[in-house]
Formats: C-alpha cells, sequence, structure tokens
C-alpha cells in the first residue's frame, strides 16, 4: 500500500501547535523518507524552510534553504540569541499569501545533528537567523502569529 504524498498543513490545524520529540534512532529508514520527501516538497513550494510539523510529523526535523545550500537540521536547538531584534516581514508556507511584520533576534547560535547524527553548530545573523528561528518555533508549536498578540498587547 502506497502512503499517501506530503502536503503542506495549513492554519488553523491543531497539529501546528503540536511540540515535536528528539529523534534518537538516526538510522530509521524512515527518518530518511521524512527528510527527502520534505526537501521536494520544500522545492515545490519554493520556500526557504520547512518543518516535520508542518507535514503531519511530530520528528524534530527542519530544514532551511539558504545562499549556503540546503541544511538538514536534527534536533535543532536555539543555544544563544542576540539582545538586539530586528522587524521584517515574515511569510509562512502554512500561511499561503500572508505576511506579518515580526521582530525576531538578529544574531542566534544553533546546535543539531546532522541526518547522520553528527554535531552541526551555526552562528547566524540577518535573514538566515530569522529562518532558523522560524523553523525552530514551528519544531516547539509556535507559530508567527503568536507573534502578533504579543506585540499588540
Amino acid at each position: 500500500m502506497q502512503k499517501k504524498k506530503l502536503e503542506i498543513i495549513k492554519y488553523p490545524n491543531s497539529l501546528l501547535r503540536r511540540k515535536t520529540r528528539r529523534v534518537k534512532n538516526f538510522s530509521d529508514p524512515e527518518l530518511v523518507k521524512l527528510v527527502s520527501d520534505m526537501i521536494v516538497l520544500l522545492d515545490e513550494a519554493g520556500g526557504v524552510g520547512l518543518a516535520a510539523t508542518q507535514v503531519g510529523s511530530l520528528e524534530r526535523v527542519c530544514l532551511v534553504n539558504s545562499e549556503d545550500g540546503l541544511t538538514i537540521l536534527i534536533n535543532p536547538e536555539i543555544k544563544s540569541r542576540s539582545r538586539k531584534k530586528e522587524k521584517a516581514e515574515e511569510g509562512c508556507l502554512s500561511f499561503p499569501g500572508q505576511y506579518f511584520e515580526i521582530e525576531r533576534s538578529a544574531k542566534v547560535k544553533i546546535r543539531a545533528q546532522d541526518l547522520h547524527g553528527h554535531k552541526i553548530k551555526i552562528k547566524a545573523q540577518g535573514f538566515l537567523a530569522r529562518v532558523l528561528q522560524h523553523e525552530i518555533d514551528h519544531l516547539d508549536g509556535k507559530l508567527l502569529i503568536d507573534y502578533l498578540k504579543k506585540s499588540k498587547s
């Protein structure tokens, strides 16, 4: 029986609010399949990032497509954020056609693992820092609209 093709889940689907679980088994063929399917979907959608929750998976996995190419992040965590913040317009594949002015840290340091379980450290600023924060938020069940509520109060 063939599995259904992955699709990007749209807001207000409650799966977008779920928190992910850490990946422990890096030799699981389902992990490789999830990542390869997500790569295809991200490419088709023309996005710059995609989190597993956006395709209905609760694995702590996200993809970020930057000038340096595609980065697969397994179990990513933000280890530090700059105090300096920057506001910019952000979109999201789960909110098609909508853009929001969001304030985020200008710089971040990320720790994650690659598809083989090897450690990755990323120091990012500007647009890449923004995309990383956005995707890791997804893995924690947080959406960009949550920042709007905060700024209006």
